[in-house]
This record gives C-alpha cells, sequence and structure tokens, in this order.
C-alpha cells in the first residue's frame, strides 16, 4: 500500500506474513472518495484484466470483522481456513491476504500468504476487541489490491453493519466493475447486516449467503466454495456445486 502506515489507535502488533521481510502488519489508510480520474483508472485497468488467467495463482482477501461480538467466530475460521487451502490445491494455488477490523478505528492486512499453517499461527495471536464496523475500508483495500495484484475474489465474514449504506455501495459498485466478485457470510440474522451485505454482493456479482451462530460446518462449506472460485473461477464453483456443497447456494446469485 502507498504511503508510510500509520501507527494504530489501539491493539497489539502482530508480526506480518510478507515473504519479503517481517513487520507489523500494515494498518490500512482512511477509506476516500473516488475520484473520476481514479474511476476511469480502475475501469480501464479491469477491462485490460483476464481474471482467470490460466497458470497464474488464485489471489483471494479474507476479510473478518474482529469486534467484540466475534471471538468465538475468529476462533472458529481460524480453525477452518486451511480447508480454503485445501480445497484450491485440488485446482492450483491459492494466496490469501487476511484483513480485520477491530477497536476504535483500527483495520490491518497482512501480506499475501500462501501456506495455511502460517495464516492459522498469525490468526491466533489475534484477539478481537470492541468496536464499530469497517466495512468500508475492508472494500477499499479490496479494490486496491484488484489493481494492483489481480485479486480473484473478496470473503468477508461478519454480523453487523453500522455505516453508510450508500457509501458502501458505491465502493462495492467499483468491485463489480473491476469484476471481483464479493461473498459477504453474514453470521446471524441481523436485518439491517442482511439488506446491506445483500446489495454489496449483488453490486460486485457475488453472492451473500447466511450461517448460523457458531456453526462451523456451514461456514467450512461456504469458504471452500469462495476458494474454488478463486483458484479456478466459475467452473470450478458450477463443478463443486455438482457434489451437492453450499458452492449451489453461492453460483445461483453470481452475475
Amino acid at each position: 500500500m502507498a504511503g508510510e502506515p500509520t501507527r494504530p489507535t489501539s491493539g497489539k502488533d502482530v508480526p506480518s506474513a510478507r515473504a519479503d521481510q517481517p513487520h507489523k502488519n500494515d494498518p490500512l489508510p482512511e477509506a476516500r472518495t473516488s475520484t473520476a480520474e481514479d474511476i476511469a483508472a480502475f475501469v480501464a485497468k479491469a477491462r485490460a484484466m483476464s481474471p482467470h488467467r490460466a497458470g497464474a495463482r488464485g489471489r483471494l482477501v479474507f476479510a473478518l470483522d474482529a469486534t467484540m461480538s466475534r471471538q468465538p467466530t475468529w476462533d472458529m475460521a481460524c480453525a477452518l481456513q486451511a480447508d480454503m487451502f485445501r480445497e484450491a490445491a485440488s485446482l492450483g494455488s491459492l494466496d490469501i491476504r487476511l484483513v480485520y477490523y477491530r477497536g476504535f478505528n483500527e483495520c490491518r492486512a497482512t501480506g499475501w500468504i500462501s501456506d495455511s499453517a502460517h495464516l492459522a499461527k498469525l490468526m491466533s495471536k489475534i484477539n478481537c476487541e470492541g468496536g464499530n464496523t469497517q466495512i468500508g475500508k475492508v472494500l477499499s483495500e479490496a479494490r486496491r489490491e484488484a489493481i494492483g495484484a489481480g485479486v480473484r475474489a473478496v470473503v468477508f465474514v461478519g454480523d453487523a453493519m453500522e455505516e453508510r449504506v450508500d457509501e458502501l455501495c458505491g465502493k462495492a459498485g467499483e468491485l463489480g466493475m473491476l469484476k471481483v466478485p464479493v461473498f459477504m457470510f453474514q453470521e446471524g440474522d441481523d436485518a439491517v447486516a442482511e439488506q446491506a451485505f445483500r446489495e454489496i454482493a449483488r453490486l460486485t456479482g457475488g453472492a451473500w449467503c447466511r450461517f448460523d451462530p457458531g456453526a462451523a460446518a456451514q461456514l467450512r462449506e461456504l469458504l471452500r466454495a469462495a476458494a474454488a472460485y478463486a483458484a479456478g473461477g466459475r467452473d470450478a464453483l458450477l463443478r463443486l456445486a455438482r457434489s451437492g456443497s453450499s458452492a449451489a447456494r453461492l453460483i445461483g446469485q453470481m452475475k
């Protein structure tokens, strides 16, 4: 990410997973409104991109709400993330960039991680802290990575939305133009979150699915499906859907 990272307002530093040099997770910069020039630039980039180039490594932004209510699901996601790598291994390869927010205005991202043990170790060092949602920052980070690193998909796991939904939809629309689907996985049945999550998924060409609180099996299947898409595209997701997995719940919504 461009510029010198600022220090977080709260929370402990967590070792980064960047391959080139060890350093702390990067706090994400404040989201800003896109200018007409910005939009023109990323649309041009989107048109030039092939979202699933032969032989390219799949890249997935794995975003998690790490506010206080999320600790049980954070621990569950930590245990399940290896399934994403295993699913992708049959199709090629997968790099994951973990993005999470928590506390007071703290939102961080790791480097690209290609090993499930490395990601699990990193996640085990992160504790959830009370705070408001920062989904806008997650979408802005996904946009930057889509332009700079060829992200194929975004997974978001959360249970709440406390931001201006129109602003989130604007950012989601940009990802849609970049052909980066967002898979919005909602824990619980909060109606405000559902409305926003569904619209983000629709605008990006992604999908929304709800899973029951603490339902590890449901979340595992959803994460496997998203990883299949990131590694092998729509055809891989279709093949997985034919096996009777939760992929069928996603493919029916995607444009």
